[in-house]
């Protein structure tokens, strides 16, 4: 019998998309083997395994059929892609992890009807970065700038585009690799700027929010900085991030902000009669 075959006991009340390093961070979070992580999407291809009780399922079909009371996203932008509306047209709320992915106005567009056929909703993590809620009280009133700055050591960079435009080795002092819109930064830069469209999407959308992406020797981490002016005044933001102790590539408030998300929506949808 496969693993999609065999759901999760109704009983486990998340479900995960992925289950890289936030995923088990989030399952750490929640006590682990406490039964509340049920079944786990993982590709049918894929070698990862899932530590006992957990229950791996091969196709969202299963994953669904588990009734979980909210699902996770954190399997990256081709998880939301693949999984996220038939998740939200199922009736079943989604915390999304890949942000960056809704830089896609049609992704974007297919999730908003999907939570909509299903009477549901989505939420979205805001990742390695906060202010995200001054910026979103700000902007009705009228935000005239706002622009996002990402600091990372040079190697960092590996295995981006920017490795192929600079000698990452060789750069000594904070180079700009990046310029653009935040549109423009979450869809070439999927695996870094997943904090860009959250910043987006809180203040200015993905267009008129402007990113700077810089190589910089000098970081002691990963920062991020947040720039804003607007009829409220002037908002400045910044934050150097650890690395996740059980994987130095994750942003360890990234993770402790989806597993945040996930209980916040747990408990609105608990509390929901």
């Amino acid at each position: 019998m496969s693993a999609s075959a065999a759901p999760a006991p109704s009983s486990s009340a998340i479900g995960l998309i992925g289950f890289g390093a936030i995923g088990k961070a989030i399952w750490h979070s929640f006590g682990g083997d406490s039964g509340i992580i049920g079944p786990v999407l993982l590709r049918p291809e894929s070698k990862r395994s899932v530590p006992a009780p957990l229950s791996r399922v091969d196709d969202v079909a299963a994953l669904i059929a588990a009734r979980p009371q909210l699902v996770v996203e954190c399997a990256g932008h081709s998880g939301l892609i693949d999984h996220g509306a038939r998740v939200l047209e199922a009736g079943i709320p989604l915390v999304v992890v890949s942000v960056g992915a809704l830089a896609d106005d049609e992704l974007h567009a297919r999730l908003d009807a999907a939570a909509a056929a299903g009477r549901t909703r989505y939420v979205t993590v805001a990742g390695a970065i906060g202010a995200l809620d001054a910026l979103a009280a700000a902007k009705p009133a009228g935000l005239s700038r706002v622009q996002y700055f990402g600091h990372k050591p040079p190697l960092a960079w590996k295995g981006t585009p920017a490795e192929d435009a600079f000698d990452l080795a060789a750069i000594t002092e904070p180079t700009v690799i990046f310029e653009g819109s935040a549109r423009e930064a979450a869809l070439t830069y999927p695996k870094n700027a997943n904090v860009t469209a959250a910043v987006a999407l809180a203040g200015n959308g993905f267009d008129a929010t402007r990113v700077s992406l810089l190589a910089d020797p000098e970081a002691g981490g990963n920062m991020h900085r947040i720039e804003a002016e607007g009829s409220f005044g002037r908002l400045a933001f910044e934050i150097v991030n650890k690395p996740l102790p059980d994987n130095p590539k994750t942003s360890w408030l990234a993770a402790l902000s989806a597993s945040h998300a996930a209980r916040q929506l747990l408990q609105q949808v608990r509390s929901t009669p």
